[in-house]
């Protein structure tokens, strides 16, 4: 009886927790969005490179075009149409102080649709932001808003969710509003890592402890460490009943049963969402998406509503006695695992020759190379940074500037830096007018067109790696998926873009004279044949003008029978 009584307490007392995170927002006020039950492919918190997920992805079956509908009464209240992000989504504003989002949508309502398409012929512009006043489409909970898709940022056929404060825009973890989804799978834990805090948490870096499980609980070899400052991190996913893995939602890491650090996701805001990299190891994420997370502050990461400012979770030892560690990760549904491992001092490290500049959290700084500067804000880094600047020859056939070398692209930046290159030769005017910086972070490339300070290229960046001027004299380009005069059978025009360098900024259609609305589909350009362009309208004229991201543009013209 008296073992009974203790099982009762124990899961009442998850329950209150559980409800304790969630008596502050109204249950069961939002219905599912889609009319099959929902399965998450993502839920909110989980990391993402540069940015939390703020909402929930919600399955979708690898269908598209499944109905849409209002989580609740409302009226719409803004509209996006864009390339990458959330391709078209929908703004819902509530009575009861919220806002939903969907989004990665094929289409919307017929009423709303066609509002759109005439917004985007007035203004002759594909991409949209448009907000409405409450009286003009008012919605109703369950009615229809949208078809599903896989537009913008997506990856494949799904529907993002959200739930906002409409004051603050932060947005919530929508999962506290009391949906219906199975989840009896606790956490699961693969790794626990410690870090040297009396230097860096990106170096040395991270040292790697295996993880076993024994019953119902995790667990590790005694963690022998060799620095008396330290902090933990943890490599864990969670899991609903569909087995995607998830994002943690909850964690506490207690030393000699105290407490001594704990987050919780319930909201962020996007001015906030790019401190997810400093509450994970992003070096480990950067090279291979291994997540795991701090459980500790660094320095410089400030978000808020995410871990208490009194618990910054790094540990302190002054004996080499054998400490008690354990650490708790929670869902919202309240499944619960825990590690339990113990913890002694060794010896002490030898110090870590610095070798560059330090860049400091909360400290702005400004570092200079023969050709080159670099000037960081006091927000730029989450923890010191060793920072090491230099110049190699570019290797780009392209390039006119040496290689600047800021770094690593595994130490990650907060906000934007600024850089100043000085080219390797005197420019005309009409090739200072042509050149752009190409940014090489590792996993990817960009090219960014920047303005001249004298006689050096300044640009902004959040992100480091390698930068070089490029001379850019190449035209963007379009092609045809139909052979040039002769019919086109299909439901749509499609064209591919091309550039040497960069990317397509700018694209306009016009057939017969008159613009035309084509989307923007990654790097093609796709119509969809509508009352512009009807069947049996004979021989057409279709003007393409691209310009790329150094300014330079070009002019092409097809046609085709319809």
């Amino acid at each position: 009886m008296k073992i009974f009584s203790k099982i009762v307490f124990i899961v009442c007392f998850i329950s209150t927790i559980v409800l304790s995170a969630q008596k502050n927002y109204p249950q069961n006020y939002f219905r599912n969005p889609l009319n099959i039950p929902m399965q998450l492919a993502a839920n909110f918190g989980a990391v993402r490179s540069n940015h939390f997920h703020m909402g929930l992805d919600l399955r979708t079956n690898n269908q598209e075009n499944l109905s849409v509908v209002a989580a609740a009464d409302g009226y719409v209240s803004r509209i996006k149409v864009e390339r990458y992000g959330f391709g078209n989504a929908v703004y819902i504003t509530h009575p009861n102080g919220y806002t939903t989002l969907y989004a990665h949508l094929n289409k919307y309502y017929d009423k709303l649709d066609e509002l759109v398409k005439e917004r985007q012929y007035k203004d002759e512009k594909w991409e949209q932001d448009i907000t409405f006043s409450p009286g003009q489409f008012p919605v109703t909970k369950g009615q229809l808003i949208a078809l599903s898709g896989n537009t913008g940022g997506s990856a494949g056929p799904h529907l993002h969710f959200e739930i906002r404060d409409t004051k603050t825009e932060e947005c919530i973890n929508p999962l506290l509003f009391g949906f219906n989804i199975p989840d009896g799978i606790a956490p699961i834990i693969s790794g626990l890592y410690w870090y040297d805090r009396r230097f860096s948490t990106y170096e040395p870096g991270a040292n790697g402890i295996a993880v076993k499980k024994a019953g119902g609980t995790y667990t590790t070899d005694v963690v022998q460490v060799s620095s008396p400052t330290i902090s933990f991190a943890i490599k864990a996913v969670d899991k609903a009943n569909q087995g995607f893995n998830l994002g943690i939602y909850h964690a506490e890491l207690l030393m000699d049963d105290r407490l001594i650090y704990s987050f919780s996701i319930d909201q962020v805001s996007y001015d906030d969402t790019r401190y997810i990299n400093g509450c994970i190891d992003y070096t480990r994420f950067s090279k291979d998406k291994m997540s795991i997370q701090h459980l500790s502050s660094l320095p410089g990461m400030k978000l808020k509503n995410y871990s208490q400012p009194d618990l910054n979770g790094v540990i302190t030892l002054q004996d080499e006695d054998i400490h008690d560690i354990e650490i708790i990760l929670k869902d919202v549904n309240g499944n619960t695992s825990r590690l339990k491992t113990k913890m002694r001092l060794n010896k002490n490290s030898e110090a870590i020759p610095q070798t560059g500049k330090t860049v400091s959290p909360n400290q702005g700084k400004t570092i200079a190379s023969e050709n080159a500067e670099i000037s960081f804000s006091k927000n730029a880094v989450y923890d010191a940074v060793n920072f090491q600047m230099s110049e190699k020859q570019a290797t780009n056939a392209d390039g006119i500037s040496n290689t600047i070398v800021l770094q690593s692209p595994y130490i990650p930046v907060h906000d934007d830096y600024t850089l100043k290159i000085k080219p390797n030769r005197k420019l005309s005017g009409e090739e200072k007018g042509k050149t752009v910086v190409l940014f090489d972070y590792g996993s990817d490339t960009k090219v960014i067109k920047g303005k001249w300070d004298g006689e050096r290229m300044e640009t902004l960046f959040n992100r480091l790696g390698t930068a070089t001027l490029l001379l850019d004299q190449s035209l963007p380009s379009v092609s045809p998926g139909w052979k040039d005069g002769a019919p086109v059978n299909s439901s749509t025009l499609r064209l591919s873009g091309k550039t040497k360098i960069g990317d397509i900024v700018s694209f306009r259609a016009e057939l017969d004279g008159k613009w035309l609305r084509f989307a923007r589909v990654k790097d093609d350009f796709v119509y969809v044949f509508d009352e512009k362009c009807p069947k049996g309208s004979g021989l057409h004229t279709l003007k393409v003008t691209t310009i790329n991201t150094a300014g330079n543009t070009n002019t092409q013209s097809f046609t085709f029978q319809r």
